[in-house]
């Protein structure tokens, strides 16, 4: 050992202080090996342990230090120069200078750090507690032994706070999603996210991009539908965050300016759902994260003078939150921001009414997908997205390494071809038609159903025809007056404007403009309310109707059987399965009722409001439905299962044209759907509604009402989803412990490969790792699962089986998370390290790390409030 640049007084003044603390009382011996006294004259002399100290070692660093000094090797200048022949060798003079610099430089940082470490010990730590360690990821798991008290403890747990925290900031940002030191070209922008293209360049001037969210029902085929020359990004709704979702757009846009971008995802006329835990509202716009996401997007989007524009597919026109957080969008992003009314009710459908803004050559959906298979998506949700999950469990082994948007894509494409979307399409009309011929033939029961069936067809076809004519005649009326009345409004400004020194008679007439202008919004507000009024009854009628086919197909026919001796269910059974459903029918017809009273007498002063109100304090009925409806469900199943004559009897009955094509348990899902169509259409009319109307105060209470049993409902869908899928999650892992826990829930599950470090001596840029197995992380909001993860194959077969086995489970608040910079011997790679193991893990692709450690970072700082 060498030690050439020490002065020989100081290491005899540290040889001798180390003979007298030699020297103790043999009680105080364990005091004079502690590590936190003999760790810091090693290091000052640049000697470190070449180990790390178990659990149980003490006096290491003295043992070490004791050797360190007896085998000293002294050597002059000379003799040191003749050794290593460099010491006394001439430099130029600015190479010298330069060397200094970065000495001096090294040196500040190495003592600034050293500064900042011993301040962190002493502050979070006992004096007492023995061993620190050189490196930051393995400072913290330190025994807690049995000297140590609460005080100790609460230490140790700052300390440990600190250091997860200081880990989580030192992750790399949006701006280097690789985690290295070089960054990639198209990604070396400002913080606004994508930087300005060649005004010559013809690409940035027609860019349309779509963002799709996995949330929305068969959003395969929403994908499939996408025109050609429309960029698509489609993002999980779970498992991705803000940042996240900027980092996919930027990478789309490849330093684009989009013309228009559309989103497409969930929520209602009050609320984006646009990521999982982040549902943009107006009382959460202007917050820091979420109003930072939408500047830095806006900054994606031309500007609205250059005519771009961004298009929610979320009906925000059709109540007045949703309006008002579109104005501030646009007020905050310089961007025109627009969205569907929504007045129609249904699955989607509001997609397809009228948009705000103005009007243009087609609407906005046109700009991004084909109409013909957008509309046959919307008209087909649900029973679309109920195949596709057994189609997604079939073909994700085959597609399980392709993109997601192209996997999407594919199975869109067969999802359309195999059902003939064009000709269902072209014959929907006809065939509900010739349903409800049929419909209306078995309630009459005629001795001659061909002619009873004719006649219907031309009773329909006839009321068809006069409904075309008065269309035809509304819509000639319609081309000769503006259908814009804020238009009318800005060209009435305008001539007013125009000539500032006209004549009192002009002024006169100008004013009779501004007066028949105000009563043409007037008249537009009342027949929108109408149109929303009629909208609630006619949708209200749908409603009891199918509840009614439950009664007269399913439960009067069992309970003539059971009154027969003849019965098919137990009273009990019936009992409990019809009840609460017949209970809600009496209810809701009793509303119709209201309802329909009304709108036959109706007038604008007329109120709704108070029909709601009275609503509202009778919805006992349903919650005894909700209550009792999982066990509705596992009685039907029950009963299917151990009686025969019931099995038969559903066979008979369900998925008929009587039904709608609709199985019992189907029909049953109409409650918990109905309110959200209640508050759409109730927040619609309070916005057509004029503010010193009297049915105003009304519908902002029956609004509360509304909207606080509809997130009752909510809770409880969101606690059965969480209970199945923490439930699946265990069963596809061998040998995992209870994952069932209060209010946990999956975030994402990432697929990585262990790497094994062959030099962690060596420095970053020059460590070689190789590949150990194959593992699976699943994210939870309060934990982390790690499992490795297998493949099996089947002789004869492609397809492969994935299999889970548990190897360990630690909570995120003690989790540290350490990025390595990509090199030339590994890509895509970070460290996590728990209380007692670590993990070098990769992804296969930049992105994949990206969004991983975002929404790691996320979950781990949500865990430590």
């Amino acid at each position: 050992m060498s030690l050439r640049n020490f002065p020989q007084e100081s290491l005899e003044v540290e040889s001798f202080r180390t003979r007298f603390s030699a020297w103790t009382p043999f009680t105080n011996q364990s005091l004079n090996r502690q590590d936190c006294l003999w760790m810091p004259k090693c290091t000052k002399f640049g000697w470190f342990l070449p180990y790390t100290p178990t659990q149980n070692e003490y006096g290491a660093w003295k043992h070490h230090y004791i050797a360190c000094v007896s085998s000293l090797d002294w050597l002059t200048p000379r003799e040191a120069a003749a050794v290593y022949g460099t010491l006394n060798e001439p430099k130029p003079e600015d190479e010298e200078f330069q060397e200094r610099q970065r000495e001096k430089c090294l040196r500040k940082i190495i003592w600034e750090n050293i500064a900042f470490r011993k301040k962190l010990l002493f502050k979070a730590r006992p004096p007492w507690l023995s061993g620190t360690c050189s490196r930051t990821l393995q400072s913290w798991s330190l025994p807690r032994g049995p000297q140590m008290g609460r005080d100790g403890a609460g230490f140790y747990e700052a300390l440990e706070r600190q250091l997860v925290l200081a880990s989580l900031d030192a992750l790399p940002k949006r701006s280097n999603p690789s985690g290295s030191h070089s960054y990639p070209v198209l990604l070396r922008k400002s913080h606004r996210g994508v930087g300005r293209t060649d005004d010559n360049s013809s690409g940035a001037l027609h860019t349309y991009v779509i963002l799709i969210s996995s949330r929305i029902p068969a959003y395969e085929m929403v994908v499939e539908s996408v025109k050609v020359g429309v960029v698509t990004v489609l993002y999980e709704h779970s498992g991705v965050t803000l940042e996240g979702l900027l980092h996919l757009v930027d990478r789309a846009l490849q330093g684009r300016k989009a013309q228009s971008l559309g989103i497409f995802c969930g929520g209602n006329s009050r609320e984006i759902d646009l990521l999982q835990g982040y549902k943009i509202c107006i009382k959460n716009l202007l917050s820091p994260e979420v109003r930072d996401f939408w500047e830095k997007l806006g900054s994606c989007v031309a500007t609205k003078e250059e005519g771009g524009r961004v298009d929610f597919f979320v009906p925000l026109g059709a109540s007045e939150a949703g309006m008002e957080i579109l104005s501030q969008l646009s007020q905050l992003t310089g961007t025109f921001f627009s969205a569907p009314t929504g007045i129609a009710t249904g699955s989607y459908q509001h997609i397809l009414s009228d948009w705000l803004g103005a009007q243009q050559d087609r609407p906005p959906p046109s700009n991004y997908f084909s109409e013909s298979k957008l509309q046959a998506w919307s008209s087909f949700t649900d029973s679309l997205e109920d195949t596709l999950k057994s189609v997604r469990k079939e073909l994700h082994p085959l597609f399980k390494n392709l993109q997601k948007s192209i996997s999407g894509q594919i199975i869109g494409q067969l999802m359309f071809d195999a059902l003939s979307m064009a000709s269902i399409l072209q014959n929907q009309d006809a065939a509900q038609t010739l349903a409800d011929g049929l419909t209306e033939l078995s309630k009459e029961g005629s001795d001659k159903p061909l002619e009873f069936l004719s006649y219907f067809l031309l009773k329909k076809s006839s009321k068809r025809s006069e409904e075309f004519e008065g269309s035809d005649i509304l819509i000639e009326r319609d081309v000769n007056v503006t259908p814009d009345p804020l238009r009318k409004e800005r060209s009435a400004v305008e001539d007013s404007s125009q000539d500032t020194k006209s004549s009192p008679s002009q002024s006169d007439l100008n004013m009779e403009v501004l007066v028949k202008l105000e009563k043409k919004l007037k008249m537009n507000s009342v027949e929108k309310r109408t149109q929303v009024v009629r909208e609630l009854v006619q949708s209200e009628r749908r409603y009891v109707q199918m509840l009614g086919i439950v009664r007269d197909v399913y439960a009067r026919p069992l309970r003539a059987a059971l009154s027969s001796n003849r019965a098919i269910l137990s009273a009990a059974n019936t009992h409990i399965i019809f009840s609460d459903i017949l209970r809600i029918l009496d209810l809701n017809r009793e509303f119709l009722d209201n309802l329909r009273d009304r709108l036959q007498e109706w007038s604008p002063a007329h109120c709704v409001g108070e029909i709601f109100i009275k609503f509202g304090r009778q919805l006992n009925t349903y919650t005894n439905f909700f209550n009792n409806y999982p066990v509705v469900l596992k009685t039907i199943e029950k009963c299917r299962e151990m009686t025969p004559a019931f099995r038969a009897f559903l066979k008979r009955h369900d998925k008929t044209i009587v039904t709608r094509m609709l199985s019992l348990p189907e029909l049953l899902l109409y409650p918990s759907r109905r309110f959200g169509e209640y508050i759409h259409l109730l927040y619609a009319l309070r916005l057509h509604t004029p503010a010193g109307h009297t049915d105003r105060g009304d519908l902002t209470t029956a609004i509360d009402q509304i909207k606080k049993y509809e997130d009752y409902i909510e809770q409880i869908k969101e606690n059965i989803n969480m209970k199945e899928q923490l439930s699946d999650v265990q069963t596809i892992i061998s040998g995992c412990p209870t994952l069932s826990g209060v209010n946990r829930y999956l975030i994402r599950i990432q697929d990585v490969v262990q790497l094994h470090c062959c030099g962690e001596t060596m420095d970053f840029s020059l460590r070689l790792y190789e590949e150990t197995r194959d593992l699976s992380l699943f994210l939870f909001n309060d934990a982390l699962l790690v499992t490795s993860r297998g493949t099996s194959h089947t002789p004869f077969e492609r397809t492969s089986k994935t299999t889970y086995q548990f190897i360990a489970s630690v909570a995120l608040p003690r989790i540290l998370v350490e990025d390595i910079p990509d090199s030339k011997y590994v890509k895509n790679a970070f460290i996590l390290q728990g209380p007692k193991r670590e993990w070098i893990c990769a992804t296969e692709v930049a992105d994949d790390k990206f969004l991983w450690l975002s929404i790691l970072q996320t979950a781990i700082r949500s865990s430590m409030k």
